[in-house]
């Protein structure tokens, strides 16, 4: 019994040194063995610097969604219906318009013999090249740059025929 109550004791005494130790730093306060001592001005500027502004978190914070629900992402609808129109024999597996992320299944071009499966990624509300991300699998493995570059070509002349449709010209 008293081997066991000298573990535990050692045991306590070993996690409440572990703990003190935690606490480093805390706004501007520099702490030392041989107490607390103000820091230079030096000192507290590099600190500001490190952490401009400190934020307090807990352990509940990963589970809490503290994002603001009028937040939205915007995706230029452009490039979504010309992505939708020229992969029009790939078949839709996910579509998520408020990420502007399409994925589909593998389907075979008209008059191709090769299967694609096709991920395509809007980033951005701008009909401009660095929105669009497209990706393409074949059943045999990767795809070939000029093939990706070649549908995303095709989708961002479409999406600008269909802006210049809309705006009347």
């Amino acid at each position: 019994m008293k081997k066991s109550s000298i573990l535990r004791g050692a045991i306590l005494v070993g996690a409440a040194v572990s703990l003190s130790a935690c606490g480093g730093m805390s706004s501007g306060k520099l702490f030392s063995w041989g107490g607390k001592r103000e820091a230079t001005p030096k000192q507290e500027t590099a600190l500001e610097r490190m952490n401009p502004e400190p934020k307090q978190s807990t352990l509940w914070d990963l589970f809490s969604n503290n994002d603001d629900p009028n937040v939205t992402l915007e995706v230029n609808k452009y490039l979504w219906n010309a992505s939708l129109e020229v992969l029009d024999f790939l078949p839709i597996q996910t579509v998520d318009p408020f990420s502007g992320l399409i994925v589909t299944g593998y389907g075979t071009p008209p008059g191709g013999g090769r299967a694609y499966k096709a991920t395509i990624h809007i980033s951005d509300p701008a009909l401009d090249a660095r929105s669009l991300k497209v990706s393409l699998e074949s059943r045999g493995g990767t795809v070939s740059a000029e093939t990706v570059r070649a549908v995303e070509d095709a989708i961002l002349t479409r999406a600008r025929q269909l802006r210049i449709r809309d705006s009347g010209m």
